[in-house]
């Protein structure tokens, strides 16, 4: 089966993505699902990027994209059967890696928010926010939802994409400090190389999660924020390990703090959210994440399509 953009928009739910997405976190802590960090072919004036996973006993595959053009050409991920070989799946498009990364967040704040944050903040209005939101909004009942971008009409046209996915109000801010104020979950998506907002602003007990750039010299955030926070959690360790640049926190005191989002959900680790202190998640991209959602959905595909035929 061959999936396309209109396929994963119209087929793949937010509830079904961050509950798969959840299956191979704890896949990945169990050693289940094998994730070697990302690798890539540098061809000089650009380069093909792979992120590649196994489920062991089950099958193994990839995802490929390029960095050649300004506007980002179709990815691919690819699902092959472990015992034959043979092609199982695919998916061609730009739609399944940000609802991908989007679950990942959904999971995190499943984990890390509190039990009712109900008032969200969002950094930025592309299409890795909006994936957040979509996901988040799965698993806590968002009462309102506050937008922050630098351009006044892709903000407005966010909030109004945004608006249908949450129970309550979605609104433009005229600043990142008036969006963060006082919200309950704060979300960073943005391409900005510099920290687009203060730790300050951000409320005691607050999860936030950062989906832009996170590397030193170039970070949507500052480490003041994981100095603030009191618990520090990621979705790959290794592949954090394996920035270069190098990752913000790689050899910093906090970069011994981090701990993976598959020990927060098996309960094995000792860091817990507290309630006056924040929760950061660095989501930099479990490998493997990509194929597991394209086998998941063609089989619940498959799945419906043999009931109706039934």
């Amino acid at each position: 089966m061959i999936l396309h953009d209109e396929d994963i928009v119209a087929q793949l739910s937010a509830a079904d993505a961050v509950a798969w997405m959840g299956e191979a976190i704890d896949a990945h802590h169990r050693g289940e699902l094998v994730a070697p960090p990302r690798v890539h072919a540098d061809f000089g004036d650009g380069r093909l990027v792979f992120t590649t996973g196994r489920l062991r006993g089950s099958w193994f595959g990839y995802r490929s994209y390029d960095s050649f053009a300004a506007e980002p050409g179709a990815q691919v991920v690819v699902v092959h059967d472990e015992a034959s070989g043979i092609l199982r799946a695919m998916a061609v498009g730009n739609e399944l890696g940000p609802r991908r990364a989007g679950a990942i967040g959904g999971v995190a704040a499943a984990a890390l928010a509190a039990p009712r944050a109900s008032v969200a903040a969002v950094i930025g209005t592309g299409t890795q926010a909006y994936a957040q939101i979509w996901a988040i909004a799965a698993v806590r009942d968002l009462r309102e939802v506050r937008v922050y971008g630098r351009d006044p009409q892709r903000r407005a046209k966010f909030v109004e994409r945004v608006a249908p996915l949450v129970t309550g109000v979605t609104r433009p801010t005229a600043n990142p400090r008036s969006a963060c104020e006082g919200a309950e979950i704060v979300v960073l998506a943005t391409s900005s190389p510099v920290p687009v907002i203060e730790t300050a602003w951000v409320a005691p007990g607050a999860y936030v999660t950062t989906v832009g750039p996170k590397q030193q010299g170039r970070a949507e955030f500052g480490l003041d924020l994981a100095e603030a926070a009191s618990l520090l959690v990621t979705d790959s360790v290794d592949q954090v390990g394996a920035y270069a640049p190098r990752h913000v926190l790689s050899g910093t005191d906090h970069e011994q703090r981090l701990v993976t989002l598959g020990s927060i959900r098996a309960g094995e680790t000792g860091e817990r959210r507290t309630p006056q202190g924040l929760s950061v998640f660095f989501s930099v991209g479990l490998a493997g994440t990509e194929a597991y959602l394209v086998d998941r959905l063609v089989a619940s595909i498959a799945n419906r399509l043999n009931g109706h035929s039934g």
